[in-house]
């Protein structure tokens, strides 16, 4: 019996060793981080969108706009944009021989945006106006509203509030304040000289077409 015991111990202490070579810990082993860059689902040569990243607005679609109150009609050539900014409710480009123009849409609210005439002085003063050519301005009713208008020719100057970021000679502004109920509106398009005078009467027809809402329409912000 004595010698089976003997026997049976180096045995045992294999077995011991065996064991603590295995492993024998409470503790499970460390999990493996693979470094590797996750496959692509996407087609080859196109990066996914960031995640949570807002998608581009898409620009909106139609002559037809309804701004805040306001309903005119864009000309058929321009381009009618997203807005580029939260303070426009409606943007165009504006093609031609001397290079894009752009339109933009103002509304302030309910008699905000100033009076006409300080509104007319502060447009033409955005323009090293042309010696010897003095603005052009004028003004007439479209059903129950009132449009009146400037043209300046010069060179458009830095403003600080969507201008150029340098003068750009050869230019023109053409804007305009339209006066209503739930107005004003305030339409301001610059840009190269030759397109915008070859456009002013677009402009004016654009202007022309501002009428009010049909009653229960919907008046989206654009």
């Amino acid at each position: 019996m004595n010698r089976t015991v003997r026997a049976l111990r180096p045995l045992a202490a294999s077995l011991l060793l065996l064991a603590a070579a295995c492993g024998g810990s409470s503790e499970p082993p460390p999990l493996a981080v693979s470094t590797a860059a996750p496959p692509s689902t996407g087609a080859p040569g196109l990066v996914s969108p960031r995640a949570g990243a807002p998608a581009a607005a898409p620009a909106p679609e139609g002559r037809t706009v309804a701004a805040l109150g306001l309903v005119f009609d864009l000309p058929e050539r321009w381009e009618r944009q997203a807005p580029s900014s939260s303070m426009r409710i409606a943007q165009a480009a504006i093609p031609g021989a001397g290079g894009a123009a752009l339109l933009s849409v103002f509304h302030f609210g309910v008699g905000g945006g100033g009076e006409v005439e300080s509104n007319l002085e502060r447009w033409v003063g955005q323009v090293d106006v042309t010696p010897g050519v003095e603005p052009e301005r004028g003004a007439f009713e479209a059903g129950a509203f009132r449009v009146t208008w400037i043209d300046v020719s010069g060179t458009l100057l830095p403003t600080g509030m969507g201008g150029p970021a340098q003068p750009e000679p050869d230019s023109k502004l053409v804007g305009a304040v339209v006066e209503g109920e739930g107005g004003p509106w305030f339409f301001k398009a610059t840009g190269p000289a030759a397109t915008l005078g070859a456009a002013r009467e677009e402009f004016l027809g654009m202007l022309r077409s501002v009428r009010a809402p049909e009653p229960g329409a919907s008046d989206p912000r654009t």
